[in-house]
């Protein structure tokens, strides 16, 4: 089964927490005993006697506390999908960790209260996902049940909603008429919705189109770890394992080292300790070449036709992360997936404002959840997609030299 990855949005009290509890017990992924301590817990209690989100709200809590305030996650599954939901916070002080959370995202759903309607949170949570690339938007207008299931008040909402999208260019956005509180349209279509003809959420999320056609996908694979065991029996052998990140890779394909730019051929593909014909995305592989050439760790197989770009600078959007400010001149490491650099700030071109994505001129150093355009420039050529064309291949952080710690978060233009 392939897996979806999708983060909630929403403001505070908006139902994320609830949404995530009703998926995990409609769809039976509650074991007995955590259903026995929810019940014991519950003081907001729906028809089925528990408060369902508690199953989140403790790791919320945290958070708003100041204990911490990373993303949480949960997992469940269904027979046709698994599923990684990224439950992030919706304070505005929190953006760096939906920009984290939503980007290894595939999806988001953003919650929207029928009381309220569209709101700022609502209108930067959008910001965020266009921001991001996000390419399926869904939009699960909650509470229903608190305005009498009304068609109007749906509409109403979809078309304030609409007006956002199409200035943020968002495109493939599904509307949801939904009650997380009682469980309706989320898991079982709802006979209160009876003017509602499409989907329950769920329906939705395990059938949305999320892998592209491999074929059309040009083929990344970065070398993770160089295998060279020199005994007796492999005395020879030279592997370079990693995973495909996107595309598919065949025996006898015409491969280019990068960044040495060196053309040569696949002579052997392995995977699961078994000799196979190709490997596509997401699968772990052994490539084997014709010839002993000098690869290491962090350098990319790309097929010949189809190459990246190799520069020592580029462009980038930056989220950043840190408590102490970023300014032009400062250096870090740039992490690439597996490959390890040196950078530079070269310079700091314009902060975008994650409540109407405009650009404002730097007037002082940027500080913690900031969002910048920057230029970057790296002690040896960097191996990359921009963010829109490969997520996979377009995104990378900044690390502080001293402290080793997680500074930005980079999507390369």
């Amino acid at each position: 089964m392939d897996i979806l990855r999708f983060i909630t949005a929403g403001s505070v009290d908006d139902g994320k927490s609830t949404l995530i509890g009703r998926l995990l017990y409609d769809s039976k992924n509650i074991l007995i005993d955590q259903l026995e301590a929810l019940e014991k817990q519950s003081k907001n209690k729906n028809e089925n006697g528990v408060d369902l989100a508690i199953l989140t709200d403790g790791l919320r809590a945290e958070r708003e506390q100041g204990i911490t305030i990373d993303v949480a996650y949960r997992y469940f599954s269904t027979p046709k999908r698994k599923f990684i939901i990224a439950d992030a916070p919706g304070h505005i002080q929190y953006t760096r960790n939906m920009i984290t959370g939503a980007s290894n995202s595939q999806l988001i759903v953003i919650l929207i209260d029928a009381r309220q309607g569209v709101i700022e949170q609502t209108r930067r949570h959008s910001i965020i996902a266009s921001l991001l690339k996000m390419k399926n938007v869904v939009v699960a207008i909650n509470k229903m049940d608190l305005v009498d299931y009304s068609e109007e008040i749906f509409n109403d909402i979809k078309a304030q909603y609409e007006l956002v999208a199409k200035k943020l260019k968002l495109e493939n956005v599904n509307y949801f008429p939904i009650s997380a509180f009682n469980g309706d349209n989320i898991v079982s279509k709802s006979e209160k919705t009876d003017w509602y003809q499409g989907s329950t959420l769920l329906d939705f999320l395990e059938n949305v189109e999320i892998n592209e056609n491999q074929e059309k996908e040009n083929p990344r694979f970065q070398v993770q770890y160089v295998i060279r065991p020199q005994t007796d029996e492999l005395h020879d052998y030279r592997g370079y394992a990693g995973e495909v990140i996107s595309g598919i890779y065949r025996k006898g394909d015409e491969i280019t080292v990068l960044p040495q730019n060196i053309q040569i051929k696949i002579s052997k593909i392995e995977t699961g300790g078994q000799e196979v014909d190709l490997v596509f995305t997401n699968q772990p592989a052994v490539i084997h070449v014709e010839d002993d050439i000098d690869i290491s760790r962090g350098d990319f197989l790309v097929k010949t036709n189809q190459q990246p770009k190799v520069e020592n600078e580029l462009e980038a959007v930056v989220c950043w992360l840190d408590k102490k400010e970023l300014n032009e001149g400062n250096k870090y490491f740039i992490q690439h997936k597996s490959k390890t650099l040196k950078a530079i700030i070269k310079e700091i071109e314009y902060k975008i404002d994650v409540n109407t994505l405009e650009q404002t001129p730097i007037t002082e150093s940027i500080k913690l959840n900031e969002v910048v355009k920057v230029r970057l420039r790296t002690a040896s050529p960097l191996v990359f997609d921009s963010f829109e064309e490969s997520k996979s291949t377009g995104n990378a952080i900044l690390i502080d030299e001293t402290s080793n710690s997680t500074v930005g978060a980079v999507m390369i233009l």
